[in-house]
């Protein structure tokens, strides 16, 4: 409504002003209390949560862009960081909801006060004072100690090591657990139970870690509450009784009633001090979840969500899922999940929060111990080149990691806090992030030296060892991982492109080659890196400054006049000493990278506010494209062959050549040909997957079905502008609408929109904002460029642009052919030789993205959709559905459940529907190139159908 949408504007306009003001200096010159509100303030007087705040925020970013870029210049959307907001905003949701669960596991829901209102506590969401303060210390411990990089891992760290500090100091009566509990405190020793090692056991964190945050939070309570700290050993304290007190700090009088609420004063100042000039979110909203500024739902757009409930099946939308089995990270029997501290009969919970330390854990125990330089059989691949490039490997390694992880003070945000070690605490979290990508480097490149020996069958990889932009991406794809265990606020995706000079489309080249030859990689990384994937295809690589159009020019040389007409090239790669020079870089007796690329400039300044993220140092003119697999071309002669058989990849050095170099294996292909064209058959394979889960959404027929993919097939091969500066999606919905009007279908614009907000990946601007060129589409005069609502795009780009396409999908589609042909053959945005043709929506096969029995051949497939909408209705009596067929004559879910499990563990062969033990039990999941070259078969080309001229529909807001 008009009222909303003006509330939500106030807001949005008070926060820009009062954020980009902030960080002008301007506050600060004032220095009065006029300006000293946050978020939250504006939030409660709008009368707005955070949640829908955040939701609708991109939209008014776009709409405002160029305003806000001629009042506080080009790089405000940087020092606004909506995005690490937004991302802070989660953790801390997903924290404080980790912490609740937590401390009523161990303590009594009680008041210092007394227990007069425990009754009501559970219900009421009563906050006790210990639970507040724990809170607040922690808060404290993120402001003070922790200073640029608030990653997830970390604050679990620090809230384990409140945890301990509770334990240690509430008062015994609250407790809400037994120190004898064997079950829960599981390390002892004959002084008494192990308390660090025993938390790090339930909740899978480093014990060194955490006694150095444990360091930290003691220095924070006698700094700032004014305490004096006892080593716990020389203390006589009932709440110490059975506890091994070495190492331990004591704090008399810390939880006494007559000290706790001047302590929760002096935590709540120091906040507000810390936080006064900043207008961020008050982060001590959380201590309440029923505050009506968190809002509801989730923040997830194809991105992050806040239960973590919420699961996009990768293994169905990735086009690159790996083919091997993604195994659990390495657990150790012992521990127990972030959610649950409880005895043996506690139900292991699975939370964004255990996840994470779980992954954490493979990084720590299966990377960390490895050696941080190249390995013996590394340095042989390095040393049988052309000339040893061993020292150009090493030296180039240290620069990326270095630019990715800098230190404090290297161009870095001003760090926050005033605890002399904070700037100290940076540095140490930044080695062990860039120790822990370089061994994770050198780990994989190993393996993808290997396997290409195999391949090539020989030793000599010159081509590949010597590739600047190779050891980019293969970095990049490290740190990338590496961020990503320890979900860090500050470094969220596209910063390693930022900061290694390479693009989206450049990274892509790796993704799957590195999932392929990490066979120790969690699940949780695997569904990033393909999340990752996804991302890249349905926008990233369509932006301006990608690599993918340099490729593209090469590929289609009629595509050049209308991609250099937009400027859309990319710029050339930095080279390494531009980087080694940025970062003050010490080479340190390391000899200078001979790199490939001498010639790179500096950065382009386009001031398209659509174009990515970052300042255009990606790079190249004319160099590397994709040759993951074989040509597809030559895929599709294979036709069903490939269905049954694993072809080995081909060279991974082909798909770094220059483009205009002849590809070995394609053809008579150019590299870029084959690179292009096996990047569109990945979109195909995309818009596939999400044209398939609208279709059961609208529960539309399969010949409509088959007409909106080959209607997007066609228009991706013949006419490839429409995608430029675009998103997949925009197209996808187009397709949809075109063939209904043309099928005569009763289907609108707002029921189409409506179905694809419930999809996983569905962001508001993707309707809303979407780019148009008025000089190129020749729209009544008009130069300039714009964003408009898709149904705006849809009548004034794309149906003049399709409309050939969507007559051929019509009745009289066969007699208007011939015309049809004479109309391509004088297109410059027609097809080039070689091109993959046109084919019907193949079957997908259901693939199961686990194997959920070691030993059997079971797996766990995702619901269909239209199912799954169904059975989490609200009005749905049931949430719970048994998928496949019965074991015998249906009973109930419960019952055919209890028998499956019953006949999977028992140790007699059973004759019966299921026979696991007679399949062969190291059968892996369906591999991806089964999927990928259904795709390539050819059939026909549905029939057409005459097009309609659209009248204007205003979609759903």
């Amino acid at each position: 409504m008009p009222e909303e949408a003006e509330r939500f504007w106030f807001a949005f306009v008070l926060y820009l002003v009062r954020r980009l003001s902030e960080k002008n200096g301007e506050n600060l010159q004032q220095g009065s209390n006029d300006n000293e509100f946050n978020l939250c303030h504006i939030l409660r007087v709008m009368k707005l949560n955070i949640v829908d705040f955040f939701k609708e925020l991109p939209q008014f970013l776009v709409k405002s862009g160029p305003i806000l870029s001629n009042i506080y210049g080009a790089d405000w959307e940087n020092r606004l960081e909506a995005k690490e907001l937004q991302a802070n905003f989660v953790h801390l949701s997903i924290l404080s909801k980790s912490y609740k669960r937590i401390y009523r596991e161990f303590f009594l829901p009680s008041d210092a006060n007394g227990d007069k209102q425990s009754a009501a506590a559970s219900t009421s969401g009563y906050i006790s004072d210990y639970h507040r303060f724990g809170w607040l210390l922690f808060l404290a411990l993120r402001i003070h100690a922790f200073s640029r990089f608030k990653d997830l891992v970390t604050c679990t760290n620090g809230l384990v090591s409140i945890l301990a500090i509770l334990i240690i100091h509430v008062p015994v009566r609250f407790r809400n657990f037994n120190i004898h509990d064997s079950s829960r405190f599981v390390k002892k020793s004959n002084k008494g139970v192990d308390l660090i090692a025993s938390l790090c056991s339930i909740y899978d964190t480093s014990e060194d870690d955490l006694r150095k945050i444990m360091e930290k939070t003691n220095t924070l309570i006698a700094d700032i509450l004014k305490k004096k700290p006892c080593e716990a050993s020389e203390c006589k304290s009932e709440n110490l009784e059975n506890i091994d007190t070495d190492g331990l700090i004591y704090f008399e009088n810390l939880m006494d009633d007559s000290s706790l609420s001047s302590s929760l004063n002096i935590l709540e100042k120091d906040y507000d001090n810390a936080t006064r000039n900043k207008g961020e979110l008050d982060e001590r909203v959380f201590i309440n979840e029923d505050d009506s500024l968190l809002g509801s739902g989730s923040l997830s757009g194809g991105a992050v969500n806040i239960t973590g409930a919420k699961r996009k099946f990768d293994s169905l939308a990735s086009p690159v899922k790996t083919i091997t089995s993604p195994l659990s990270p390495h657990r150790s029997s012992a521990s127990h999940p972030n959610g649950i501290a409880g005895g043996a009969t506690s139900k292991m919970v699975v939370t964004p929060v255990s996840t994470a330390m779980t992954t954490a854990k493979w990084l720590r125990t299966v990377i960390c111990p490895l050696p941080s330089k190249p390995s013996a059989e590394l340095e042989r691949f390095l040393k049988s080149c052309d000339k040893d490039v061993t020292t150009d490997v090493i030296r180039r390694a240290h620069i990326i990691l270095e630019a990715i992880f800098p230190s404090s003070g290297l161009g870095e945000r001003c760090v926050t806090g005033s605890l002399q070690g904070a700037n100290l605490m940076d540095n140490i979290w930044a080695e062990q992030r860039r120790l822990e990508a370089l061994k994770l480097y050198y780990r994989v490149l190993e393996a993808m030296c290997t396997a290409e020996a195999q391949v090539l069958h020989a030793k000599n990889l010159t081509s590949l060892l010597t590739n600047e932009r190779f050891h980019r991406c293969m970095l990049a794809c490290s740190a990338e991982l590496v961020l990503a265990t320890h979900k860090t606020v500050t470094m969220l995706f596209p910063a390693v492109l930022e900061r290694t000079g390479i693009t989206a489309f450049d990274l892509s080249k790796v993704i799957e080659s590195f999932i392929r030859h990490e066979e120790s990689l969690p699940r949780e990384l695997r569904r990033h890196l393909n999340s990752l994937e996804e991302r890249l295809l349905e926008s990233m690589v369509w932006e301006k400054g990608s690599s993918m159009y340099n490729s593209l020019t090469v590929a289609r040389p009629v595509l050049s006049a209308e991609i250099n007409c937009l400027g859309l090239l990319a710029d050339p790669m930095p080279s390494l000493d531009a980087i080694a020079t940025h970062i003050n870089f010490s080479s340190g007796g390391l000899s200078p990278v001979h790199s490939l690329h001498k010639h790179e400039t500096s950065p382009g300044q386009n001031g398209d506010i659509r174009s990515p993220k970052r300042p255009c140092t990606d790079y190249r003119s004319v160099l590397v494209e994709r040759n993951n697999f074989t040509s597809p071309v030559k895929d599709r002669l294979l036709g069903l062959n490939n269905l049954k058989s694993k072809p080995l990849p081909p060279p991974l050095q082909s798909a770094f050549a220059s483009p205009t170099r002849p590809n070995p294996g394609g053809g008579g292909e150019t590299c870029a040909e084959t690179g292009i064209n096996i990047f569109f058959c990945k979109i195909n394979k995309l818009a596939a997957v999400r044209i398939n889960a609208m279709v059961e959404r609208l529960q539309l027929s399969q010949q409509i079905r088959e007409s909106v993919y080959c209607l997007f097939q066609q228009i991706l091969n013949q006419r490839t502008s429409l995608f430029f500066n675009r998103h997949i999606d925009q197209i996808i919905l187009c397709c949809f609408y075109g063939v209904a009007k043309i099928s005569q279908l009763n289907l609108t614009f707002r029921e189409i929109i409506y179905n694809y907000r419930k999809q996983p990946q569905c962001k508001p601007q993707v309707f809303r904002s979407v780019f148009v060129d008025w000089a190129s589409a020749r729209q009544s005069g008009r130069s300039e460029q714009d964003h408009v609502d898709i149904i705006t795009f849809y009548n004034k780009i794309f149906v003049p642009a399709v409309k050939p396409l969507l007559v051929e999908l019509g009745p009289a589609g066969t007699a208007m052919k011939t015309n049809r042909v004479s109309e391509v053959n004088h297109n410059n945005d027609g097809p080039c030789p070689g091109s993959p043709k046109v084919s019907v929506f193949p079957a997908l096969p259901d693939m199961s993205p686990k194997k959920v029995s070691a030993t059997h051949n079971v797996y766990v497939s995702p619901l269909r959709t239209s199912k799954m909408d169904a059975l989490i209705s609200h009005s749905s009596k049931s949430y719970y559905a048994c998928v496949g067929e019965s074991t015998h004559a249906y009973q109930s879910p419960s019952k055919d459940l209890t028998d499956i499990n019953h006949r999977l563990n028992s140790n007699r062969r059973v004759r019966g529907t299921l026979n696991f033990d007679d399949v062969d039990v190291d059968v892996g999941l369906v591999s991806d190139s089964m999927v990928a070259n259904s795709l390539y078969l050819q059939n026909g080309i549905a029939a057409a159908s005459t097009c309609a001229v659209l009248k204007p529909e205003q979609p759903d807001p």
